[in-house]
């Protein structure tokens, strides 16, 4: 019998009462993963596991497995590991009590102690027996990493930590106690990594659940007499547990396309062919597939992939999305959009997450929000009770970056990073990998990604490809090389073979020996089980290209950015084009700078000719960029898609100026975009808010009846080119795109025929002259700067790719240990950066010190820093309060200040987002706030400016 005397969580309960024994703990996570089979998981997800212990048609056997899994996940804790509470060795009975000296001499996590035992434990009950051995040392493998990390095998524990045959015993009658509850479940003989990475996920989220302090402290005061008895109610209890964290899953009510995403009219060609052909295409499905759809800006790619997704998830049996974007402020509003959406399928109760690194900050959410369940579980470092605390206060927003169940929740949207986290070597790396395993993926913007993020987005698509889960891939500007490698990356992981071995017969093609093209404008999908292609059909893409068929009118200007130059004064250029704008008829206009400083230079000499009020004051000229706190970035979004967005109403007169803020998924319409120039596909994709929705209106009518103005009689995209005329790059703006690709994109827009592009039939066309794999250059001229660009430009992009290759996870079909998928050191803050390359970046809050030393957040003196006193908690209100005041910079930007004169208040020091603030205190005097120099620069935040560096 197990000795309940062996405790299993002791800090936050009732001190007055024993500890909660182990083996009633273990019993609540079996009980709990068993409900996350039945209801939590997706049908694919069931199936996928089930195959991968080769119980296929087997599905109940594969569930009994996952909960004995999760029912011995601290095994390892009946080990030294009960000397590390006071209050909780002082309860072990006489027969173990005795052994703290013996067992204490070194310390171990009970994570690897459980590593260590498990396979002798199974061997004890008879489970680890001939073809067993290798399924017990994955579910070994699994047990050691339920904290979040796996661990290697030969690292093992000393054997005085593990205790004598008494402590060997107990361990297995804890575990017998377990297996006889699952109705003593066979271990099976194979259980691929792949699987059990989502094993091991479920056990995290089942040990999270029953850890729940509530949940404990209530257990405590009223154990059932038997462990029979116990587990009955555990059994009672996880449907509200699970409820209670809002993982259950919701059915929609859906709509016909109207109504569901609040669009008047008809659905788009391209939409209707979800319907119409995608259906026949996925069949009856198997195994998942991968769809890639590509359009011109504005023809509804978003609402196409959620039709997609109610097919896809259909056939494949996936619950809900995850939707994915490439920044955090076009995450917001796909957040609001998707919000929508979900009202209009009756969809209320379904648990909808913003995800990504600040996602709490966004207003969507509510102080109460923050609010979550403690968490009682250990750190995996324990130590005993005289040398520091063994339990840690975890809460789940601490795992995955955003308040309470962000990836877990049913429809997800976030940043692209959140997803990629899931094949580094981070922390709970297979936690993520279970949340999006059981969803529709779906990614936006697919071509916005460097060649780093390309490759673990490639990657991240291999194990998707392995576990079957449908993909949805949305692009404006893809480059065939790029879609062609992703496509393969899914197939590979779906088991198809890059290269057939050499004397191989009758195998299909390889994937090397194939190509996936895909037609512009349309999709393409790819059945995961067969690599069988299907394109939309000619006569939709036909009607596609012909419904969003647009003239679009380029007009390059050559400007010089400084004195001197053969062109003229690049601001010269930009008030002439925009005096209409001013005159009676009015209109709209969008400038979109490479820089913040380009784009806050031009914003004060527009507001100096055009409207000498600033944004707040409601200005005809309006600024948009990243270096704004994020309250006020957020107000501002709202106000420029509010002012340029379908619906309306439209301002009689509207200049806005903006960085590359502006090019992905926000809905904006302007009646001319004057662009810096940029990289062909981010010219495209700029040019895609120039007569937006004109097709639209044409057939709906204008937002209060205003039409264009007469100045504005075509689409017409006006390019700012510091090359042409024989300039170069401009030294501001440094590094922010590749010589190679301006140089290209500036002599293929001089190429142009009639100065016209025609869209979208000229799009892809473009797109590969500039970013194909072509060199793009004469070699005849060997030495030239085209040389030297096309060079320096490959080389970064192959430095970039083998960068990516060295981080992530090795592909699933070739993991070979657990222990692979955290093959480099680090935790997750150290690896949350590596979803992307370049400068490190810090939160920066900008305050304001008083005459009298006071600090404070505005500069009126109103709002003091808060503090925490007496040992007592920061409120999430004031937490809040502070985060939404801060931006993010360059890391270098604060080399040369004294450490001291940027670093929180004292009282911050240990909090996890506070603690890691720098702050910029800059002086008052006569109620303005005054630059602070910091090295060669000085940096103040000015209110209409945002953060300016001088």
């Amino acid at each position: 019998m197990p000795d309940e005397s062996v405790w299993g969580k002791s800090r936050g309960l009732d001190p007055g009462l024993p500890p909660y024994p182990l083996v009633r703990h273990l019993l609540d996570a079996a009980a709990m993963a068993l409900h996350l089979w039945d209801a939590f998981l997706s049908e694919s997800q069931r199936l996928r596991i089930a195959e991968g212990m080769g119980f296929a048609g087997e599905s109940d056997r594969a569930r009994a497995v996952v909960g004995l899994c999760a029912g011995l996940h601290d095994i390892g804790k009946v080990s030294g590991f009960q000397f590390c509470s006071r209050h909780g060795s002082t309860h072990l009975s006489p027969a173990l009590a005795g052994s703290r000296e013996r067992m204490t001499g070194e310390w171990f996590g009970h994570d690897v102690a459980g590593l260590q035992v498990t396979q002798d434990v199974l061997s004890a009950l008879g489970l680890a027996d001939g073809g067993e051995v290798r399924a017990a040392q994955r579910m070994a493998e699994v047990i050691g990493g339920h904290h979040g990390r796996f661990h290697r095998v030969e690292d093992g524990v000393a054997p005085g930590f593990l205790g004598d045959a008494a402590w060997a015993g107990q361990r297995v009658a804890h575990a017998g106690a377990v297996h006889g509850a699952l109705g003593r479940p066979q271990v099976p003989e194979e259980f691929t990594a792949a699987v059990a990475v989502l094993v091991c996920g479920v056990v995290m989220l089942a040990d999270w659940l029953v850890s729940q302090e509530d949940y404990l402290r209530r257990r405590q005061r009223e154990f059932e007499p038997t462990l029979e008895g116990h587990f009955a109610r555990a059994q009672q209890d996880a449907p509200t547990l699970l409820k209670e964290a809002g993982l259950v899953r919701v059915q929609l009510g859906r709509k016909e396309f109207a109504q569901a995403y609040g669009i008047t009219g008809e659905p788009n060609p391209l939409q209707r062919s979800m319907a119409d052909e995608l259906r026949d295409a996925v069949g009856a499905g198997q195994r998942g597939g991968i769809l890639v759809i590509t359009a011109a800006p504005g023809d509804g790619k978003s609402e196409t992939a959620l039709e997609a997704e109610r097919i896809l998830s259909h056939a494949f049996g996936t619950q809900g999305y995850v939707f994915l974007l490439p920044t955090m402020a076009t995450s917001d509003q796909m957040h609001a959009r998707i919000t929508r959406t979900l009202l209009a399928q009756s969809g209320k109760d379904a648990a909808l997450t913003l995800v990504h690194s600040m996602a709490w900050l966004n207003s969507a959410y509510t102080d109460e929000d923050l609010d979550t369940q403690p968490v009682l579980t250990c750190d995996g470092d324990e130590r005993p009770a005289d040398r520091g605390r063994a339990e840690s206060d975890m809460r789940p927003q601490r795992w995955l970056r955003g308040a309470k169940r962000p990836l877990l929740a049913q429809f997800a949207v976030g940043t692209i990073d959140q997803a990629l986290m899931a094949v580094l070597p981070v922390r709970h790396n297979a936690l993520r990998m279970l949340a999006l395993s059981g969803k529709t993926f779906i990614v936006d913007e697919a071509h916005a990604y460097d060649p780093y993020m390309q490759v673990l987005l490639g990657r991240l698509l291999n194990w998707l490809g392995a576990y079957g889960v449908p993909v949805v891939l949305l692009s404006a500007t893809l480059p065939a090389s790029v879609s062609d490698r992703l496509i393969k990356e899914y197939l590979q992981g779906a088991g198809h073979n890059t290269r057939n071995r050499k004397g191989a017969r009758n195998t299909a093609p390889a994937l090397a020996e194939r190509t996936f093209p895909v037609p512009y404008p349309g999709w393409l999908y790819v059945d995961a089980a067969s690599a069988r292609a299907t394109e939309i059909s000619e006569r939709r893409r036909t009607e596609q290209a012909s419904a969003r068929s647009m003239k679009l009118a380029v007009q390059v200007e050559p400007v010089a950015h400084e004195a001197g130059g053969r062109a003229r004064p690049r601001q010269d250029v930009i008030e002439q084009l925009l005096e209409p704008v001013s005159e009676a008829e009015g209109g709209t206009a969008l400038v979109v700078c490479n820089t913040v400083a380009d784009a806050q230079s031009t914003y004060l000499r527009l507001r100096e000719r055009f409207d000498q009020r600033t944004h707040q004051q409601g200005g005809m000229v309006q600024l948009l960029h990243a270096r704004f706190p994020a309250h006020i970035r957020e107000t501002r979004t709202a106000e420029v898609t509010a002012g340029l967005g379908r619906s309306g109403p439209r301002p009689e007169r509207r200049i806005v100026v903006a960085t590359q803020v502006v090019e992905q998924s926000l809905d904006l319409d302007a009646d001319i975009v004057i662009s810096d120039l940029a990289p062909m596909s981010l010219l495209l994709q700029r040019a895609g808010r120039c007569w937006r929705h004109e097709q639209h209106w044409a057939r709906n009518g204008y937002p209060d009846g205003r039409t264009r103005p007469g100045w504005a009689g075509e689409p017409r995209l006006v390019v700012l080119d510091p090359i042409a005329d024989g300039g170069r790059v401009p030294q501001q703006w440094g590094e922010v795109y590749s010589e190679h690709l301006l140089t290209t994109t500036s002599r293929t827009l001089h190429s142009l025929t009639n100065t016209t592009i025609s869209i979208p039939d000229d799009v892809q066309h473009l797109v590969e002259t500039v970013h194909g794999d072509g060199t793009n250059f004469d070699w005849n001229t060997p030495g030239g700067n085209d040389e030297k660009a096309w060079t320096a430009h490959k080389g970064k992009e192959t430095a970039e790719r083998s960068m990516a290759g060295l981080r992530a996870v090795p592909r699933a079909r070739s993991t070979a240990a657990l222990h692979d998928l955290h093959h480099l050191p680090g935790e997750e803050d150290e690896w949350e950066l590596s979803t992307r390359l370049g400068a490190d970046s810090v939160r920066l809050l900008c305050t304001y010190l008083h005459p009298d030393g006071t600090l404070t957040l505005d500069p009126e003196g109103t709002q003091p820093l808060p503090e925490a006193t007496d040992g007592k908690k920061m409120p999430n209100a004031s937490v809040r309060a502070v985060m939404r005041r801060t931006l993010p910079v360059r890391a270098d930007w604060l080399t040369g200040a004294d450490p001291d004169s940027i670093a929180p208040p004292p009282s911050w020091t240990d909090h996890p987002l506070l603690g890691e603030l720098r702050l910029l205190r800059q002086p008052l005097y006569s109620g303005t706030a005054q630059a602070v120099p910091i090295g060669k620069h000085t940096l103040r935040l000015d209110e209409d400016l945002g953060l300016t560096r001088k």
